[in-house]
């Protein structure tokens, strides 16, 4: 069996007044990513796993954020994008496991949907995807609610 493992991190800038989006939901919150996407750190770091399991490079060279294209673009699009490139290399999904870091908001109620969202995105039953929540106990620029980040480790393994 050829199985390849990946891993994807992804950061941003928190600011008010902007819309807060992680696992391809809304979160409520009064901060939201500064991003020329939606800034969706999860989906992301899950992009940026995915593309380097298979050697496909990352997520900025796929989809440019000088590229008008992308700007404001919902991430559940780039990640639909990405496993069709995967697909087309002959590449499934094993299984997703991830980690958002965040001091605020506290985002263990919406775990389960976003399960869903991604699932349902990438066409794969939940139990292939886990995601996990951490602060940094109010150290550093997470600590300190000025950003966020995420980080995704995938296996996929070669469709024969």
């Amino acid at each position: 069996m050829n199985i390849r493992i990946g891993h994807g991190y992804d950061v941003h800038r928190l600011e008010e007044g902007l819309k807060l989006v992680i696992g391809g939901i809304t979160i409520p919150h009064t901060k939201g990513c500064v991003a020329h996407s939606d800034g969706d750190v999860l989906i992301h770091a899950i992009c940026d796993a995915l593309l380097g399991a298979a050697a496909l490079r990352d997520i900025g060279f796929h989809f440019p954020d000088t590229s008008n294209e992308f700007k404001g673009i919902d991430s559940k699009i780039l990640l639909k994008r990405t496993f069709q490139l995967l697909n087309k290399y002959g590449y499934s999904l094993v299984n997703i496991d991830s980690t958002i870091c965040l001091q605020k908001p506290k985002i263990q109620e919406y775990i389960p949907e976003m399960i869903r969202t991604l699932a349902n995105t990438l066409e794969v039953n939940p139990d292939k995807i886990s995601i996990k929540a951490t602060t940094t106990e109010k150290l550093g620029f997470i600590g300190n609610e000025e950003g966020i980040s995420a980080h995704a480790v995938v296996l996929i393994q070669k469709i024969v």
